[in-house]
């Protein structure tokens, strides 16, 4: 874990404080003080006390450095029950609960374990919440010995918070725990309803409401925001991550490994507990859903649906444990074992400290080997094996800045400062080739306006590449957007998303796409990673072959576009010659997040292939909305009759409908497309949001 040594200089201070004469140190800003927490136990897994620094020797990336400091934290439950001090919380400043970080000449933390309770009040449906919360109630009550140190976060939808800074003091925990009951109506499950999915700008920059429904990215960025909130602290943390499970499906994979790291760098186990406990599922269905038919009814496959989701909403958590050096509780109704085996996975341990020889600030993987010298027969050394180094990319020189964004594409640490949602679609070129168009979306508010002269202009710079299952880079984007803004647009901005495209040529397969944003003004980095497939159309037997289908709520002037001005013109060119969502000089903008206003009109684009046809057969296609698998409205269907593309043998099917029949919520569309001549059909179905 990176630190800056003026941060860090009280564990250095204290841990000096005993020698004589006391030479005058001298700090510099760019100092980076490298922390490890080392267990060392020997054959009987008992704590070895009594080493010193020069006792260790350390190495990053191969380079032996200098240990500069080693603490030795002892856990010891009577000797903190002995002393009054001991379960005391650092002093806390004025102003709203926050975590105190350790003070020049004051040690609070050390001897004491670190556990973070931390709630996801905005995936938790009530009854959750208040299992969680009574998990905790019951750790605080019964379970928490004189060592222990807790603190308590949230994160209700609008940011994280803090609602009790690290204290030993049981009834100062069980009185913010008991807060939190009171006002549990604030914490809603965001699927129950439109106003608590709302956000009005939270600590990790999800500021418009249209991007909350990427709601495992939301997790996992507030998550990182907690995490966040731990590191100034230098010992040992365990953050136990109440939560409803997080599905695996994972809108932004980068947001997930940044999460990961995150927490690797700042020395924090993760331990997720599903909140849902134990939960037996009824064959045919419970009093909250219709029973299934068909032979569902009796093999148990109603069941074994059930049981394949809950375990999909639970791989993600495993992993979140796992890949940090914790557990996850999962299918046990006593919750508060997860806080006792996240309380009792910190031992004693060594805090030790040493200032890199590797200065540069390039945000890449260093590894750390820690080992005994000289070596102790039957020891046993437990430690982070290597850390992400920081990372700075803003305010360079122009070459500079064209060098760190190609730095930060190749980094294993995703940067995920800015939002960013993504949308990859499909489209049939040949009998070969397809033209895969992507659409970028960033919430305006998170960017910073540039003024050149006299006129507002929004900067962006774009990268990215496409990489098969090999790591083999197949294609790759580079691209840069220097748009002028109107007035009007400048106060549209803030309330608003930005929308980038772009696309590429591709062979069926599967691929990767990493995508980076950076804004200019600021030097703030959003990375996407995304695996995608393109299905062999021409291969496909069953049925009436279509492409991916686009849905959107703006047709805008291709000439007068804001993400094309100042973009690069070659492949401006290229991607509006093969783009088949530009169509008579406007381009259908996909949604990318699906959500839509109740009184917008729905555009939505695909293609279906009519292989071996010596001429174009009619089609009809319609779409239809669902709720509970029961039809809500569905529009009259339209006759697709001309149009037909020889070189590809692609129909195009645009169709616009109104939504002002359909009450706010959320819907499944689907999107079917009938070949009566050849008796064939397809058809699409993908989830929307209507506000």
């Amino acid at each position: 874990m990176l630190r800056r040594g003026l941060i860090l200089v009280p564990l250095l201070a204290a841990a000096l404080a005993a020698q004589t004469p006391k030479p005058q140190f001298t700090f510099s800003a760019n100092t980076r003080l490298v922390v490890e927490a080392v267990s060392v136990t020997d054959r009987q897994g008992r704590p070895v006390e009594g080493l010193t620094a020069k006792d260790f020797h350390i190495t990053e990336d191969g380079v032996a450095q200098t240990v500069a400091f080693a603490q030795f934290q002892k856990l010891d439950d009577a000797a903190a029950a002995a002393a009054e001090a001991a379960v005391s919380a650092p002093a806390a400043a004025p102003g709203p609960p926050h975590i105190t970080p350790e003070a020049p000449g004051h040690t609070p933390y050390a001897g004491h374990r670190l556990v973070a309770l931390y709630f996801d009040m905005a995936d938790m449906p009530v009854a959750d919440q208040l299992r969680a919360l009574a998990a905790a109630r019951r750790f605080l009550g019964t379970q928490m010995h004189p060592a222990d140190l807790v603190a308590i976060l949230s994160y209700s939808g609008t940011g994280v918070q803090v609602q009790q800074d690290f204290s030993g003091d049981r009834d100062t925990l069980l009185g913010a725990v008991n807060r939190m009951i009171v006002g549990i109506s604030l914490g809603m499950n965001s699927s129950d309803s439109d106003a608590a999915s709302a956000d009005t700008g939270s600590a990790f920059g999800q500021d418009d409401s249209e991007f909350n429904v990427f709601r495992t990215n939301r997790q996992l960025a507030a998550l990182h925001t907690a995490i966040d909130m731990l590191a100034p602290i230098s010992e040992k943390k365990s953050l136990v991550y109440f939560t409803s499970g997080l599905n695996l499906r994972v809108d932004n994979q980068a947001q997930l490994e940044s999460t990961t790291n995150q927490a690797i760098r700042d020395n924090v186990g993760l331990y997720p507990v599903d909140a849902r406990g134990q939960v037996a599922s009824a064959p045919l269905g419970d009093a909250s859903q219709g029973s299934p038919g068909g032979v569902a009814m009796y093999n148990g496959g109603a069941a074994g649906a059930f049981d394949l989701r809950r375990e999909r909403t639970q791989d993600t958590l495993y992993a979140l444990g796992d890949d940090t050096g914790g557990r996850a509780l999962l299918d046990n109704n006593d919750l508060s074992l997860g806080i006792e085996r996240a309380r009792d996975a910190i031992g004693s341990y060594y805090i030790l400290g040493y200032y890199t020889s590797n200065a540069a600030r390039d945000g890449k993987y260093r590894k750390v080997e820690v080992t005994l010298a000289p070596p102790r027969p039957g020891a046993k050394l437990g430690y982070r094996t290597g850390y992400y180094a920081d990372k700075t990319f803003d305010k360079f020189t122009t070459a500079d800045k064209e060098r760190q964004l190609e730095d930060a594409l190749l980094l294993g640490n995703p940067i995920t400062d800015l939002t960013l949602a993504l949308e990859v679609n499909y489209f049939q070129l040949n009998s070969a080739e397809y033209f895969v168009p992507i659409a970028a979306k960033i919430p305006g508010r998170e960017l910073a306006l540039a003024k050149q002269g006299g006129a507002e202009h929004t900067l962006l710079d774009f990268i990215g590449e496409v990489k098969d299952p090999y790591g083999t880079t197949i294609t790759n984007l580079r691209d840069r957007v220097d748009a002028p803004l109107q007035k009007e647009t400048v106060a549209q901005l803030a309330r608003v998303p930005v929308e980038y495209t772009a696309g590429f040529t591709l062979l069926p397969g599967e691929y990767s796409l990493k995508l980076l944003a950076r804004d200019n003004e600021t030097g703030r980095i959003g990375t996407y990673l995304k695996g995608f497939s393109i299905p062999n159309l021409a291969r496909q037997t069953a049925g009436l072959p279509i492409s991916s289908v686009v849905l959107g709520a703006q047709r805008v002037p291709v000439s007068t576009a804001a993400y094309q001005a100042g973009k690069d013109k070659d492949l401006a060119a290229a991607t509006t010659a093969a783009n088949p969502l530009i169509r008579n000089g406007s381009q259908l903008l996909p949604s990318v997040s699906r959500v839509f206003q109740r009184g917008q009109r729905l555009y939505v684009y695909l293609q279906a292939y009519e292989h071996g046809a010596t001429a174009m057969r009619p089609l009809e296609a319609y779409v239809g909305f669902y709720q509970a698998d029961k039809k809500v409205w569905e529009a009259p269907p339209r006759a697709i009759t001309t149009g037909m593309n020889g070189r590809a043998q692609a129909v195009p099917i645009p169709l616009g409908l109104p939504l002002e029949k359909l009450a706010p919520g959320t819907y499944i569309c689907q999107v079917t497309v009938l070949d009566p001549g050849a008796q064939l059909a397809n058809f699409w179905r993908g989830e929307i949001t209507i506000r």
